[in-house]
């Protein structure tokens, strides 16, 4: 962006001295000629009459150039420079398991969180962020990365038959919070989403993961997925694909809850697409990146240019003056 500013604006006072030098010229008398040897009878000629003009305003646009020259005028271009960026680590665990492709959503739980997920990671460019997928047992899809592209595409690639189904939701935290651990990141955050009840047995409970994320001062956000009552979901496969029949939405809003206080997190219930973007939305308002920016302004002096006219001016009048007074002589 192009400004233009005077760095020592109060010398544009000195146009006031004008006032007085316009009242001084008004009030003279008229002479014939100019003030110079031999100029009478010579103001009759046209030429001379342009000439007289032009050395009368001479001063005045040499004094208005010097005032401006001494105010200093000049150009000026502002540079945001990022001193400092202090940006959180974040993972998202995503439950993949088969009631993901519920479709209380439209189309399905499973595809809205991938679309708001990937909304969520563009509006975190300072941020390391993560993926952890999980089911039966978890599985590490994205380590923590500034490479938001790559995160992108690992969200958007998610495939939820590549592990066998159950919904194992203390080991995706475990495995979320082991990618943390040794950040030293000023702010670490899982962001831990499941759409059920944790039924798979000799792994990590859920409320143990909790206490461990608690001990490396990482906070969680749980969030609930699915409709309350009944939702339309995958039961089984044939030779057409998936079977659905209408299921209980079963969400264990206590655990999770529960780990949400332990972390310092939060606990949501999404029933549907707009609300589990609205979730995103506030957890995206309460994590805020701590960026220190300072802007840089370059400058470019232009008072030369009014002094060259002056001199230049100057010059002229001198030049002009001493011609006349030969031609007149």
């Amino acid at each position: 962006m192009f400004n233009l500013e005077f760095y020592s604006p109060w010398f544009l006072l000195l146009f006031l001295v004008f006032l007085p030098l316009l009242v001084l010229d008004l009030s003279r008398k008229k002479r014939k000629g100019i003030v110079v040897p031999s100029t009478k009878n010579m103001e009759g000629r046209s030429g001379i009459r342009a000439v007289l003009f032009l050395l009368k305003i001479s001063k005045y646009i040499i004094l208005s150039c010097l005032i401006i020259a001494m105010a200093r005028p000049r150009s000026f271009t502002i540079s945001q420079d990022q001193d400092e960026t202090k940006g959180l680590d974040i993972m998202l665990a995503v439950d993949v398991s088969l009631s993901m492709l519920a479709t209380d959503f439209e189309p399905d739980r499973l595809s809205v969180l991938k679309n708001i997920a990937v909304d969520f990671v563009n509006k975190r460019p300072n941020d390391r962020i993560g993926l952890v997928t999980y089911k039966l047992e978890a599985f590490p899809k994205m380590p923590l990365t500034f490479d938001h592209d790559a995160v992108i595409h690992e969200i958007q690639n998610i495939n939820q038959r590549e592990m066998e189904d159950g919904t194992a939701v203390g080991e995706g935290l475990a495995i979320a919070v082991n990618h943390l651990r040794q950040s030293k990141a000023k702010s670490k955050i899982v962001i831990l989403m499941t759409d059920g009840v944790s039924n798979i047995q000799n792994v990590i409970p859920p409320l143990l993961a909790a206490e461990l994320a608690k001990s490396s001062n990482i906070k969680v956000y749980c969030i609930g997925i699915g409709t309350e009552g009944y939702a339309l979901m995958p039961t089984g496969v044939d030779e057409f694909g998936y079977i659905y029949n209408e299921m209980p939405v079963t969400i264990d809003e206590g655990t999770l809850g529960e780990i949400a206080q332990i972390t310092g997190g939060k606990y949501y219930r999404a029933t549907s697409g707009d609300k589990l973007e609205a979730v995103y939305n506030e957890i995206n308002l309460l994590e805020k990146s701590d960026v220190k920016s300072s802007k840089t302004y370059n400058y470019e002096e232009h008072f030369r240019f009014f002094l060259w006219i002056a001199l230049g001016i100057l010059l002229f009048d001198a030049l002009l003056r001493w011609v006349l007074y030969k031609f007149l002589n």
